[in-house]
């Protein structure tokens, strides 16, 4: 009884230590994997340093090498970076000139029907007039319109004179172009309806007439063509050309200007961006009605609005940013042939080397690895120096051009990601070449 009680507690401790004791297949596996991790790290490890090694060696070779990488990647950033800047400028402009706008102007293409609107003797067609811009106001969605005059005038004050552009606008105009005050004021519904001769002045024209006197402008008298005019504001700055100009009230740029029954431009306000073309629809037929247009013949008038302007802006921007880094590319393609020059020469100049290498045990895919290492390195060194030298070519052409220094992430990844891919193609032949190399005739080279 007692032997069999003592067997019966003897099975569940058997099974205990079985249980408990770990699998040898377990461990079996562990090991090798681990051994075959640490030798692909090691053997990755040993051909970047023999890369790098016999790079070293030949460093003032290697320096030539990288001259048409890095001349390449910095024409390229450059381009990138100018094209950039001229896009954010050209958009900064459009923007100024009001957002959900529609400008009106007379004129249209030649058409072969035939139909052709009056024009000046300067060529400039006549056809928008003063009550054309009161029947647009009416239309749906519009919430403020201006009707423009402009002419080029000399503005003088006391013994200083300037060259400008003045335009008769109306009081809506300050909203519709954003247009904010220095000092003083914009001119009121008093100047406008009676045709007071008041005057906004922009940074450019108070600094050439008022810099030299030092004299606070607001309040002090202007001529032009030989009408005085009382200064009521200065307006803040905006850039890109738009602060060169004078604007008076519309009624009196009509009658003491410009005694005309015809205007320059339509300015159009529209309450939301999703409207813009359903009323640019409705002002082409109001106005096709009221200039008696018979159906199918040319309108002797053209609308543009802010996001046609800003869409061919982007087409313009976009096919020069094409144009001038097609070619850049042309020298990042001379800078890895030159790459693939030089690592062929490589090769040939190692080949006792590589024959040795692959004799003592070097795999095929480590003599691969070790040039193909050597070409990415010089190629992302030349990447690296042209990224910093574009980003000063960029910064200088900028400045000159008064733009914007635009830096955006494309043009951070970009040196090296076309860096790595000039590496990896124009490296891979020669990587190969020197990977299929007969062991025993590489040893019997000198």
């Amino acid at each position: 009884m007692n032997t069999t009680t003592h067997q019966g507690n003897a099975a569940p401790s058997s099974a205990s230590t079985a249980a408990s004791t770990p699998s040898p297949q377990r461990h079996s596996i562990l090991p090798p994997l681990k051994a075959r991790d640490f030798d692909r790290a090691g053997k990755l490890g040993s051909n970047i340093s023999i890369a790098l090694e016999a790079l070293w060696a030949n460093r003032l070779r290697s320096l030539l090498t990288t001259l048409g990488v890095f001349i390449g990647v910095a024409a390229v950033i450059a381009a990138l970076i100018m094209t950039q800047g001229v896009s954010a400028s050209i958009t900064s402009t459009i923007s100024s000139l009001g957002t959900n706008t529609i400008t009106i102007s007379p004129g249209a293409g030649s058409s072969s029907r035939g139909f052709r609107p009056p024009t000046q003797s300067s060529g400039t067609t006549l056809s928008l007039t003063p009550d054309d811009a009161q029947a647009v106001a009416k239309v749906a969605h519009v919430t403020s319109e201006s009707p423009i005059i402009t002419v080029s005038e000399q503005v003088v004050y006391g013994n200083q004179n300037w060259n400008t552009r003045v335009q008769g606008v109306s009081t809506s105009f300050q909203n519709i172009q954003n247009w904010t005050i220095a000092e003083g004021a914009w001119f009121s519904d008093n100047d406008y309806l009676g045709a007071k001769p008041v005057a906004l002045l922009g940074q450019t024209v108070y600094h050439q007439l008022f810099d030299t006197s030092g004299v606070d402008p607001i309040g002090q008298t202007i001529r032009i063509r030989n009408q005085v005019y009382r200064v009521v504001g200065i307006l803040d700055t905006k850039g890109s050309g738009s602060d060169d100009v004078v604007f008076v009230p519309f009624s009196t740029a009509l009658d003491r200007i410009k005694n005309s029954s015809y205007i320059d431009q339509i300015l159009v306000q529209v309450d939301d961006s999703s409207n813009i073309g359903s009323v640019q629809a409705a002002i082409t037929t109001l106005l096709e009605q009221r200039h008696r247009i018979p159906k199918g013949n040319v309108d002797d008038f053209n609308l543009t609005n802010s996001n046609q302007l800003l869409q061919t802006a982007s087409q313009f921007t976009s096919l020069l940013t094409y144009l001038l880094v097609g070619i850049a590319a042309i020298s990042l393609a001379v800078g890895g042939i030159g790459i693939m020059n030089i690592m062929i020469v490589s090769v040939t100049e190692r080949t006792r080397e590589i024959g040795i290498r692959i004799s003592i045990g070097a795999q095929r895919e480590d003599i691969r690895s070790q040039f193909l290492i050597e070409a990415l390195t010089l190629s992302l060194i030349g990447g690296m120096l042209g990224m910093f030298i574009g980003f000063l070519l960029g910064f200088a052409i900028t400045s000159f051009l008064g733009v914007p220094f635009v830096v955006t992430v494309t043009s951070l990844l970009m040196p090296f990601v076309i860096s790595a891919a000039i590496g990896v193609i124009f490296g891979l032949y020669p990587a190969a070449r020197a990977a299929r190399l007969d062991p025993i005739e590489a040893l019997r080279s000198l």
